[in-house]
Parts: C-alpha cells; structure tokens; sequence
C-alpha cells in the first residue's frame, strides 16, 4: 500500500461520490453543458458584489511595504478590529481582536479549533444529515465524528444529543443554516442545546465546547434570523467565511470567533494561533484580509437566491416531491420516492439531472438540490424531475 490505510478506507466510502462526478462529466461531454442540468455543487452561481471588486483594486493599487509578508499568525491585528467590531453589533456583545483569528476559510476554521481542543479518542457530536467533510475533519486530529438523528424537519433532537454525550465528548459541532437541509435552529433550540451542555459539562467533568459552522449565516429567507450561539452558552466558537456572503469560496478566507465569555479565551485564542501554524496555513491569505477588512456586513443580493428558492419549490411540489422547505443556504433536500437514494440519482442523471444522495451526507433517502444555477437550469429541469419520480410512483 503506497498510502495511508485509513485514507484508503476514506478513498474507497467516498468512492461513490468520484462516480458521480465522473458520470456527470461524461453526461456534460456527450450531450453539452448546457443540456445537463446539474445541481450537485454548492458554488455560488452570482458574482461578488461591486464593492469586493472595488476593494481588489483599491487594495492592489495600494502597494504598501510588506503588504506580502508574514503577519501575526491570528491575522493583522487592524482586519480583526474590524471583525470583531462587527461581530459585536451582530451578536450583541463585546468582542475584541483577541478573540478572533483569521484563516483559510472555514474549512481551516473548524481545523484549527478542533487541532486545538481534541485529545487522541475524544468524540464531536454533530446533528445528521451533516457536511460530508466534518467526519475527515475530525479523524484529522484524532477525533471521532458521532452523528445523530434530528426530526422529520431537521431540527434538533435534544434526547438523541443526550444519549450521546458520554466522557469521551470534548465537542457539539453545529452547521446553522445547514447544509445540506437549508434549516436554521431556533433560539429556543440554542437555548436548550446550551442548558444541556451545561448540565453535562459538569457531569462528566470536564468542558463540552459548542462550535457552530456558519457560512451561510447571511442566506436566510422570509425575514429570519440566525440566533447567536453566544447568547445560548459560554464556552463557544464560530466558525466562518466570506465564500458565501460575496461569492469567493476559491479565495479560502474566513475567521474563528471566541466567545468573550468563555473562561478559556486566553488560552483557545494561544492553541488556535499555534494550530494554524502548525497546519501549514501559517496565516490567512494576506491580501483577502486586507479585501475583507472594508466589507464588514457585505453580501450578494441574497433576493436572487429566494428566486431560486421558490422556483425550484413550486416546480419540485407541483412534480409531487416531498421536502423541508429550506429557511435558509441554497441547498433543498427531498426525499427520495424510494429508499435508495443512490438509486433515485441515478434515475435523476438519467434525466441529465445531477443530484447528489443524501446518504453521503448521513441522511439516506433524501437527495440534495444546489439550487445557487441560473433560473433557467431550474425550469428546463422541472420535466425530467417530473419524468423521474414517475418512474417509482
């Protein structure tokens, strides 16, 4: 074996997902782009905004001395006043500098925290279905990833978080607005999830940290808003990117937030430093910290997405499909007609409809939708949806 066994266990139980890339490209080859209608990526269809490219050239005609060079591991110290400024209005409380890090999206976020806080065996909690990557994210630093159930409507399960704490737990790793269900929790369910902690925090002795992946914490529809897990409970962090909120998940800049309340700030803010050096990002990417330090608050206009939302919606029902309408992300998740949800995608690409099985993301029988296409991908799909979930009713 010329590489690492476990990787090769990880190469062989996502194999399923290359075969589906590679049919897709074979699909796009045979009868054109254009004829295949593919919603199995979750990258953003929109452009940036106009200020973000104001900002590319303000900051590239700059030319400051050392605009290149190494910084403080955690990011210029000025680009994370300037998050921690706005954080502070978003979530209501006194952030500093010292509690943020910049990194190499969230992706490097999540990586770093759990560099930070895993011991060889410890366990993180997270709500299935859940981000496929979370599982590698874990086994990268000698984690296990334990996923349990939430409700027929992807909120969480309280009991079943519960019954999975046990003494080896170090983390709950949340993702609201999920992908892949596009569901937002409550404030309530914070809440709740945060007395939980607390009570089994000190049952086993020893700190459960809640972290909450939110990249899509801007793309919310019908007027919602995403409570802040800060509020729900101390010893917390966020993890996040600006991939979404302007459209540059190919730039892989983001930050880690600590709450200010947690008694081991001080010491979370020194591991995390340490760790996004140690993992070889050494810092985030210069000349996007300088680009995100003006566009606090900036973002595409999320009223496309919600286009997007109502139509594949209104089609999908129409079609007789099954499904959560999405509060958030631009992800739908159905249920398959049938079990086998590997099966209904294949069915789909039979179609030239590419669509990615909810089993891979822990949620068997569901399929996922990225509906972040132009309109017309959407409606010229409708009659091959329609065809395919006729075939299995």
């Amino acid at each position: 074996m010329t590489i690492a066994t476990h990787i090769a266990t990880f190469l062989e139980k996502s194999s399923w997902i290359r075969k589906m890339f590679e049919e897709g490209a074979r699909l796009k080859q045979i009868h054109g782009n254009e004829n295949v209608f593919d919603f199995s990526l979750g990258n953003p269809y929109m452009q940036p905004p106009q200020r973000f490219n104001d900002r590319l050239r303000e900051m590239a005609a700059a030319g400051q001395n050392g605009a290149h060079a190494y910084m403080p591991n955690p990011g210029y110290p000025g680009v994370r006043q300037s998050v921690a400024a706005y954080l502070s209005r978003e979530h209501e409380t006194a952030i500093t500098e010292n509690e943020i890090l910049m990194t190499c999206g969230a992706a490097g976020g999540l990586n770093v925290i759990l560099k930070a806080i895993l011991e060889p065996g410890d366990e993180v909690i997270t709500p299935a279905p859940y981000f496929v990557e979370y599982r590698f994210y874990a086994d990268n630093h000698g984690g296990t990833l334990n996923a349990v159930p939430t409700h027929r409507d992807f909120t969480l399960d309280m009991a079943a978080i519960e019954a999975a704490v046990t003494e080896k737990t170090k983390a709950v790793l949340i993702n609201s607005p999920n992908n892949p269900t596009g569901q937002v929790y409550a404030a309530e369910e914070l809440n709740a999830l945060g007395e939980l902690l607390s009570r089994k925090s000190r049952e086993i002795g020893r700190t459960i940290y809640l972290l909450s992946d939110e990249p899509y914490r801007k793309i919310v529809y019908d007027g919602i808003q995403v409570p802040s897990i800060f509020s729900a409970y101390p010893d917390s962090l966020i993890a996040t990117s600006y991939s979404k909120d302007l459209s540059i998940p190919g730039e892989r800049i983001g930050f880690v937030a600590i709450n200010p309340a947690t008694p081991y700030k001080d010491d979370l803010a020194s591991a995390m430093a340490l760790a996004n050096r140690i993992l070889g990002f050494v810092n985030a990417p210069a000349f996007m910290q300088r680009v995100v330090e003006g566009l606090q608050g900036e973002s595409v206009d999320i009223s496309h997405y919600a286009r997007k939302r109502e139509l594949l919606c209104n089609g999908l029902k129409a079609c007789g499909y099954d499904f959560v309408k999405p509060p958030g992300t631009f992800y739908l998740f159905p249920r398959s007609p049938i079990a086998d949800d590997v099966k209904f995608v294949q069915a789909l690409q039979e179609e030239l409809i590419l669509a990615v099985p909810g089993s891979g993301f822990g949620g068997p029988g569901h399929i996922r939708l990225a509906f972040c296409v132009d309109d017309q991908t959407i409606s010229d799909a409708m009659p091959g949806f329609e065809k395919a979930i006729k075939k299995f009713q």
